[in-house]
């Protein structure tokens, strides 16, 4: 196994690498040099600014939006020109106080300015499933509602980076399928003073431009809004590991998240960096789609665990 700067790489496959080891350290060192300026997409979600630690670890407040900011220039190095970063924030609460704690949007912020990165646009990733909480405030205390969105916020070192939304387009409404099917439309000023061309919605260009709210069910079709299920505990990735009494990673990306975005902001051939890979759906979307992947993720165990994802002994 390779051995620089005390990390080493967990296994590979026809399309990617999988490395062990804390991801600034592997990003700087000399076996990474032949990866700048080679990357379409950094897509990834960074340990979220909880009160509550977990074992992959995780900062709050201002402690938090300096890790992140360390990260903002070294990852733009591995950028293509027109490439593009996906960051997945969660939602975070004071401690003690039924009060949402800004340290996500100030990481972001950070994030954004120690790079000189645009910010393209920002997505909402509802799951109506998730269960309540903070459960102290939603389910004992009865004075909040419960938190089921986390934000994606997709930035560029320029305002047009490679992105093309007819790749991820979804079901036409019934309305819009009956519109189409019957070739009228009733154009006109809208109340809103836009106005609307009697030709502008009588060609059917394969689907509807999704919005940035993607919305969570159990369907794996793409209707109106993207569905992006979650429902992690089914999931073939989670299946495996109970069978092999191997413990999961405690917060595993919903594969419609992230292969939205692959769809979206990378080509065939691209490659693809997650710098906290975890599980590494990312890397297996990126397979299954045939895009090139790099996967760093620091605890051992959740390395080990994603070979389940490639078919892969993890003896």
């Amino acid at each position: 196994m390779d051995q620089i700067q005390h990390f080493r790489t967990a296994y590979k496959t026809p399309l990617g690498q999988m490395f062990v080891g804390n991801g600034e350290s592997i990003l700087q060192s000399p076996q990474f040099e032949k990866w700048k300026s080679k990357v379409q997409l950094i897509f990834t979600s960074p340990p979220f600014p909880l009160q509550r630690e977990k074992k992959y670890g995780n900062l709050t407040g201002q402690s938090y939006s300096e890790w992140m900011a360390t990260f903002a220039k070294i990852w733009t190095q591995f950028l293509t020109p027109n490439g593009s970063i996906v960051l997945e924030i969660g939602n975070g609460w004071n401690v003690g106080e039924p009060t949402m704690s800004t340290a996500g949007l100030k990481a972001l912020l950070a994030f954004q300015e120690a790079a000189n990165l645009h910010l393209c646009q920002e997505f909402i990733c509802y799951n109506p499933a998730r269960l309540p909480s903070p459960a102290e405030w939603v389910t004992v205390r009865r004075i909040r509602v419960k938190d089921a969105f986390t934000r994606i916020w997709w930035m560029s070192p320029t305002p047009n980076p490679k992105a093309d939304n007819r790749k991820i387009l979804t079901e036409y409404s019934p309305s819009m399928k009956k519109l189409l099917s019957r070739g009228t439309f009733n154009g006109g000023n809208r109340p809103s003073e836009h106005r609307v061309g009697n030709e502008t919605f009588r060609i059917d260009n394969g689907g509807s431009i999704p919005p940035n709210v993607l919305v969570s069910s159990d369907s794996s079709d793409l209707i109106n809004v993207l569905p992006i299920a979650n429902t992690s505990s089914r999931k073939p990735y989670h299946l495996k590991c109970k069978q092999r009494g191997i413990k999961p990673h405690p917060a595993v990306m919903p594969e419609q998240l992230i292969e939205f975005f692959i769809r979206f902001l990378t080509d065939e051939d691209d490659l693809i960096m997650d710098p906290f890979a975890g599980s590494n759906t990312t890397g297996e979307v990126a397979e299954r789609l045939n895009r090139q992947w790099l996967g760093i993720e620091a605890i051992d165990e959740y390395a080990k665990s994603s070979k389940l994802r490639f078919g892969l002994s993890v003896a």
